[in-house]
């Protein structure tokens, strides 16, 4: 299957690739989100500042 793959479809792969990294940003943004993980959550603007008040363990 591997040797039918020729240039153009490098070329399509290729112009894949800047939306792939864009979803995949996009879903780990989301992920942080939605799962509030304290370790990243607390350097986002704004959204961080909830953690402020409690104490770090």
């Amino acid at each position: 299957m591997l040797a039918r793959l020729g240039r153009r479809q490098a070329e399509m792969v290729a112009s894949f690739v800047p939306s792939a990294i864009a979803f995949g940003g996009a879903g780990f943004c989301g992920l942080l989100y939605f799962t509030d993980w304290k370790v990243f959550v607390t350097y986002i603007p704004f959204y961080g500042g909830k953690f402020k008040d409690q104490k770090t363990e």
